[in-house]
């Protein structure tokens, strides 16, 4: 079916399908949707119903959407409500609407990376996450706006607390689809904070689990080496549910395989309290007084609960590098990947021009020792989980600034470049009520231990069910 171009906007019969007084997904986790089929009491059609109403309650607020189908929605919908129907089991995503970042492949949608001179391309195929997706029963509505090819320039979507402020960088409209309750779950990427950041500044929650874990076979690629697939979900308890769904796993994957499932790497020994180590990176100075001061706090309550010892220990030496070394790899990637699109001057942001042609001047022997250092904080990251089982820093500098300012520096990158799972939380708010968030990381393929580590967090109320703060009507 052709997408419908008409972003925001149900066709009539979208409109009639979408009912009044839509609540969204803000009541509701991907658990009690598939709870709900098994009592009777909702089915997919019903929860298609929900994700349209809520985009026409929202859409013109926030421009969450690159592109967004209710007819190809409800006829997904309907699919899966006649399969349950028929006696076949829900699947663990069955009827679930789920947005698609704007650079992964999609059969029934352009794919247009943020890019008008990829307007209208239809690949005619779907991104292997997407296909994992489609495989567990999700129904997808559309693709969210995505930043020029995954980089700085922003798109249109505006950030739902604070139209004037910066909604994050590359995966901004998934953040913000989930923000305003439009869809329980969205797929984004990271090369650098780009889950971390839009997660923190629409105060929703945002995994990038450990590199390599989602496939990224059928979409954009920027940075070989960094290039992480995650997602955002709008209330906690689906976290895990959206990992056991997109990850890879078998013996094609020996290494995350053997390592997830190791219970000695997975699991905190019984009895023991978490050992955290608390880091203010190098970034420390520039993130706002609030901001450091809603971090030492949230440190100092945890400790009090007796679930952890935490500790201030320095980083490996050179990871106060990590900002330079990325701007190398992924300055000199770019100028590779998008050689062709340069030529099109005229179609390129300014931004992105600017990085090209700094990448253009980055020798090659310069661009491989920046790999070499890479792997090398990486490995001395590895070794700094030795004496701890998680950290917890800033996930950003504070709350979103205004759109046209530059983003403070903030950790986020950095356990990017050391390949570690995070999990960013919408932890804290601003002076001026605006959400910015808290990042845990964990050693590479620790991702299970460090959703362990979240779950004593929420237990303990030191994180929120869901969004926060929640969007005003």
């Amino acid at each position: 079916m052709k997408a419908s171009r008409r972003t925001g906007r149900a066709t009539a019969a979208g409109a009639r399908d979408a009912g009044r007084g839509a609540t969204g997904f803000f009541d509701l986790c991907i658990g009690d949707i598939l709870d709900g089929y098994r009592s009777g009491s909702m089915d997919p059609v019903g929860v298609a119903r929900r994700c349209i109403g809520q985009v026409r309650k929202y859409e013109k607020r926030c421009l969450a959407w690159a592109c967004f189908d209710p007819v190809s929605l409800m006829h997904q919908a309907r699919a899966s409500a006649e399969r349950m129907k028929a006696g076949e089991p829900a699947r663990p995503f069955e009827g679930i609407p789920v947005g698609v970042k704007d650079i992964m492949n999609t059969a029934d949608f352009p794919t247009q990376m943020g890019s008008p001179i990829w307007k209208d391309f239809t690949p005619g195929n779907d991104a292997r996450i997407v296909f994992y997706l489609k495989q567990a029963g999700a129904v997808i509505p559309g693709k969210t706006v995505t930043a020029e090819f995954a980089v700085h320039t922003l798109g249109k979507t505006l950030n739902p607390h604070d139209p004037s402020r910066t909604p994050g960088t590359s995966s901004s409209g998934s953040a913000a689809a989930i923000a305003t309750g439009m869809v329980p779950a969205a797929l984004g990427t990271q090369t650098a904070g780009s889950i971390v950041r839009p997660a923190s500044f629409c105060g929703v929650y945002g995994c990038k689990p450990s590199f390599g874990l989602i496939p990224r076979t059928g979409m954009l690629k920027t940075t070989d080496s960094l290039d992480t697939v995650g997602f955002f979900a709008l209330h906690y308890a689906d976290l895990r549910r959206v990992f056991g769904v997109v990850r890879v796993r078998g013996p094609n994957y020996p290494l995350s395989e053997a390592a997830l499932g190791d219970r000695k790497r997975q699991e905190k020994p019984r009895g023991r309290p978490w050992r955290v180590a608390l880091v203010k990176t190098h970034t420390w100075e520039q993130a706002h007084p609030y901001a450091r001061s809603s971090l030492a706090r949230l440190a100092g309550k945890l400790a009090a609960t007796g679930l952890a010892e935490v500790e201030e220990p320095d980083l490996p030496k050179g990871m106060d590098r990590a900002h330079e070394v990325h701007a190398t790899i992924y300055n000199k990637t770019l100028s590779y990947y998008f050689q062709d699109e340069f030529r099109r001057g005229e179609l390129v942001s300014p931004v992105m021009k600017d990085l090209m042609r700094a990448g253009d001047g980055i020798p090659l022997d310069t661009y491989m020792d920046a790999l070499r250092e890479q792997e090398r904080m990486a490995a001395a990251m590895d070794r700094f989980f030795g004496g701890y089982d998680v950290l917890v820093s800033l996930a950003t500098a504070g709350e979103a600034p205004p759109r046209e300012e530059t983003e403070r520096p903030d950790p986020a990158l950095m356990w990017t470049m050391t390949h570690l799972p995070v999990v960013c939380a919408p932890a804290f708010t601003s002076p001026r009520g605006l959400p910015f968030g808290v990042q845990m990381a964990a050693r590479r393929y620790n991702d299970l231990l460090l959703f362990r580590f979240c779950d004593d967090l929420r237990a303990a109320g030191l994180i929120p069910e869901g969004a926060n703060p929640r969007v005003s009507p």
